[in-house]
Parts: C-alpha cells; structure tokens; sequence
C-alpha cells in the first residue's frame, strides 16, 4: 500500500484541534504544501466520525430512513423510522450531523482561504484547492438532501447556509436555488483545477492512491449526481458519461463480487473512498452482531427483489449478506461491508493493494444516472447501460420488450440492490418523491407526511440570538 495512507491515518490529529482561536499556529501550518496536506488528510479523516459517513451518513441512519433497516425494541430507532422527528434521540443525531459536518467545513474552509492556496491555478496548490472545493461542495450537498425540501417539487424552497468562510459561525441562510448554484460552481471550479492530475500522479505521496482523494473522475461523478438531484438531466448525463468512458475504472464481474466493498474500497469500482481502517468496528456492531435493541435487522422482504422475477444467478445475495442461526431460526445480515479479514481475525493476510474504508462513490451508480436520463430519448442507450450493469452482477441482459420492459421502477429496484446499506437510496426515494413502505409493510408513508426534511437542529437558531 503507498505510504499517503499511512499519512492519512496519521497526521491529520494535530490539525483536527485547531479552532478559529488558534489563528496563528493554523497560518503557520498552512503556510507550507505539507501543513496544507496534512489539514486536507484531516478533512478527510473526520468524514469517517460516526457522526457522518462512518456511521450515520451511510448504514445507519439513512438506511433505517429507507425502511431497509431496523431494530425492532430499540425506541430511538423506532422513532427514526417512523419518521418522528421530534424525538429527543432523534434529534440528538441529526444535531450531531449537522454540527460535525459544518465543523469539517470550517476545517475544509481553513484550507480554501489559506494564501497558499487561495489564489491557486499551478500543480500542486491547484490540486489541493481542486480536492478542497469538491469537499465543500459534497459536504454542503448531502446536507442540503437531508435539511432542505427536493428542489424539483418546490423550486423555492429555503435552503441551508453555504459557508465559505474559515469560523465556528455559519452564515445566514438562503434559498436552496442559491445553494445549488454554489455546489455547482464549485465542483465546476473543482473539475478544471484538478483537470491536469493524472500527469502528476504516484509522483508523491499526496498524490498517490487518488480513490482516497476527491479526484477528477470523482468531481464529475458528484457533478452527474447533483445535476440529477437538481433535475436538469442533459447536465447529470453528460457528466454521468464522462465518468464511464474516461474515468478508467470498470464494472467488476460478478465473480468479482464476493469481498468487493467488504470493509474495502473496490479495486475496479471506487471512485471515491474514505480511508479507515476502524471500519470494521462500526460496521460489526451494528450490522454483523446480532445483539437485541443494538444491532441493525434487514427488512423481512429484502430478499424477494433479489430473487422476484429475474433470470439468471445474482451474485450479490451471497455477497452482501450472511445467514445466521438464532435459535433454530435463520436470520440474514447485511454483511456487505464486514472485512472478511478482521472477522477472520488475520488482518495481516489481508492483500496489502487492498485500502481498507468506504466507498462513497461507485461506478455503477454513473450507469443507472446514464440510463435513467436515457430512457425517454434513446431506450436501446438506456437499456445498454442497465444492462452492463445486471450482466454484470450474474443476471441475464433485460430484452427490454414486454415485460421485461426498462422503466424507471425497473431502475429503482436494480439500483437499491446495487446500492443497498451505502446511504444513498434514501436520497433517491426523496428525489424522486416516493412513498416508503415500512420495513414490515404494516403502513405506507407519503411524502406529504414530512418524511423527506429533517428540521434543522434548535441549537442552529439558539446560536444566532
């Protein structure tokens, strides 16, 4: 493994406590290309909290928010998944969310406004800037999907505060539109100042295992994604297949399935991943372990969209989960993250080209982009690209004819599959305004309930009195 992962691992703690107050130790440090290292290393490292994306932002909370998981007993999560969210548990999670990620902003902020970088157009402070914007813009993105309403069933809804700027104090806040357009004019920035990368890569430690990076291909895969959200697919199509022709990543096969994201970023698929070797902690807690009022349970009908009406062998079913014996009963895990060589307690077999962390963006995710924009303007496309995908995944290719015609449906299902336990089919049910069934498909919940906007925390308004 190249040695800016142990970096990673390591030199971001010193960064992590410096504060507004510390004003000069943070110029200091940022007045070298290692110092402004060392603080992107520490952006990066605190996406991993449990907080954000090493926990709830991924398995757990939105997951629990799609119906695919629950605990059954556990009152916080019942609450959660019953969308209450006026829950004194729950709102203690989403104040977390929203403080931790806007404190990771001002971290990621430090960097934008350092002089060193501020002005930047050259290798390397252009890379630096380029990973910087893109972290902002992510970071401001999801919670712009979780905080605010979908833009394309209101146009004019309030959005959240866009920060800018290096302060433990967030701005005001504008309208969602506004917020779009700053994303958006980042990543945009983010795209050109990183376009040169692949010239410099492996030349430095910084510079090498670019999956842990917000890299080029990674900028305009978050482009396609936001360009989706926001509705305006020409833009999330075109950017969707950049990714897929110039990117150099592939769809793995479906023998190459089994282990693929199991506590490690995917060889062939990852676009972007957070490095953590810790992972398995979180995930074997909550997903593998079958603790009582703890543990995370799968919906009892998971298992049919995987089996329901399809033709051929899915690979996926005995990669992504495991069958435990609970007194007599068989009771599936979501064991798709579960490193294999931590269970196994031989963590030094494991190959040393694999990095352990999660995977943020994946290349499939580009296909069902690229098809869903397709679908009413070039079916044959749009049904190429879904293809490539189940193919892939040991299912035969969809006719496309009858009733194995491609629709929109076809594509959630494909993709919740695909996607399951990665925090993203949530977003995707909100994007698209869906009806949620429950876990046990005792109740239906609507959009109109407020399902889909999470309050903004108390202490946000407290804090600006």
């Amino acid at each position: 493994m190249a040695v800016g992962i142990g970096i990673a691992a390591t030199s971001c703690e010193g960064y992590l406590d410096i504060t507004p107050d510390g004003q000069v130790k943070r110029d200091e440090m940022l007045a070298t290309n290692e110092g402004v290292e060392d603080a992107l290393y520490g952006v990066y490292a605190k996406l991993r909290n449990t907080t954000l994306y090493g926990q709830e932002m991924y398995f757990s909370s939105l997951e629990i928010m799609s119906q695919t998981l629950y605990c059954y007993g556990n009152t916080g999560v019942t609450a959660l998944g019953q969308y209450d969210y006026n829950n004194t548990s729950v709102k203690n999670v989403f104040a977390m969310v929203w403080n931790d990620m806007y404190n990771n902003i001002s971290n990621v902020n430090s960097v934008l406004n350092a002089p060193l970088v501020e002005g930047a157009t050259a290798y390397p402070t252009n890379i630096y800037k380029g990973e910087a914007l893109a972290l902002r813009a992510m970071m401001h993105f999801d919670l712009m999907r979780l905080f605010a309403e979908q833009i394309t069933v209101n146009p004019n809804a309030k959005g959240i505060p866009y920060a800018t700027e290096f302060s433990l104090k967030t701005p005001d806040f504008e309208t969602l539109a506004e917020n779009y357009n700053h994303v958006l004019a980042d990543l945009q920035e983010a795209e050109l100042l990183l376009a040169d990368e692949g010239e410099y890569e492996n030349t430095t430690s910084f510079m090498s295992d670019r999956q842990i990076h917000l890299n080029l291909h990674a900028v305009r895969a978050l482009m396609a994604r936001v360009y989706l959200t926001k509705g305006d697919k020409d833009k999330a199509l075109e950017y969707a297949e950049k990714v897929i022709a110039q990117s150099g990543r592939q769809l793995k096969t479906k023998t190459e399935v089994i282990n693929d994201v199991a506590g490690v970023l995917s060889k062939k698929e990852c676009l972007f991943g957070v490095y953590f070797s810790g992972f398995y902690t979180q995930v074997s807690a909550k997903l593998q372990q079958t603790v009582s009022y703890s543990s995370l349970d799968l919906r009892g009908d998971f298992m049919e969209m995987y089996e329901k009406g399809v033709s051929g062998l899915d690979f996926r079913t005995t990669a992504y989960f495991t069958s435990v014996d609970l007194g007599g009963t068989a009771k599936y895990r979501l064991s798709k993250f579960t490193d294999i060589y931590d269970l196994q307690n031989n963590a030094s077999a494991r190959p040393t080209d694999l990095i352990q962390g999660i995977n943020m963006i994946r290349l499939p995710e580009m296909y069902y982009i690229a098809a869903e924009c397709l679908l009413d303007r070039d079916y044959q496309k749009a049904l190429d690209y879904f293809n490539a995908v189940v193919t892939n995944r040991g299912l035969d290719a969809l006719s496309g004819a009858g009733e194995e015609t491609l629709t929109q449906e076809v594509i959630n299902t494909e993709r919740y599959k695909e996607m399951i336990g990665e925090g993203q089919t949530f977003f995707n049910m909100k994007r698209q305004n869906l009806s949620i069934p429950s876990y046990d498909n005792s109740v239906t919940y609507r959009p109109e309930d407020g399902i889909y906007v999470v309050p903004i925390p108390d202490s946000e308004y407290e804090n600006r009195n």
